[in-house]
């Protein structure tokens, strides 16, 4: 597993492209994983461990440091700090709604959790191929950073990264659902 985790982004983010090649497929991810991560935000938000000296901890800031580091370790400092602070923007967003009552903040954490999930999974419809993680957990810290990236992309930055992602698994495009896959 460390061997696949610690790979750089463009050998991160071209294996996740290759399971995510049709546009309707993307534009759903486009969603789904900011809510996925919200969610995660909502959830993990909870739980606080005070220390000495006014330090208060959560697991959501927690998770954000680690992934942070993960992500700036990847070698493509602007898609790694992008990535990260949208996902500390999305916690931090999230955190009001753990502070609700037990059943708001398992509605909220659960409920767009699974709604985030449908997305990726009425996505992969289209695609035809089951979702990245599912061969590789690593995915699931992949799927923001695409995400992100993909935006970057849409705005004109990484040229040569997109470039590159395209030549070794292609374009995207709209898959014809009336054919069936090679």
């Amino acid at each position: 597993m460390a061997s696949t985790a610690f790979r750089p982004a463009l050998d991160l983010m071209a294996q996740y492209a290759s399971y995510h090649r049709d546009q309707r497929n993307i534009a759903t991810h486009f969603v789904g994983i900011p809510l996925i991560v919200f969610a995660l935000g909502v959830l993990l938000s909870r739980l606080s461990l005070s220390l000495p000296g006014g330090w208060t901890f959560t697991p959501a800031g927690l998770t954000w440091i680690a992934s942070t580091l993960w992500y700036l370790t990847r070698g493509n400092w602007v898609l790694g700090l992008t990535t990260s602070l949208l996902n500390g923007l999305l916690f931090a967003l999230a955190e009001p709604l753990a502070a609700g009552s037990a059943g708001a903040w398992l509605a909220w954490g659960l409920g767009l959790f699974a709604l985030g999930w449908v997305l990726q999974f009425i996505g992969h419809y289209y695609e035809g191929k089951k979702p990245a993680f599912v061969d590789d957990l690593v995915g699931l810290l992949v799927g923001p950073m695409f995400v992100v990236g993909e935006a970057l992309f849409a705005l004109g930055w990484g040229r040569e990264l997109l470039g590159e992602i395209e030549r070794r698994v292609g374009p995207t495009h709209l898959r014809d659902l009336a054919r069936p896959l090679a």
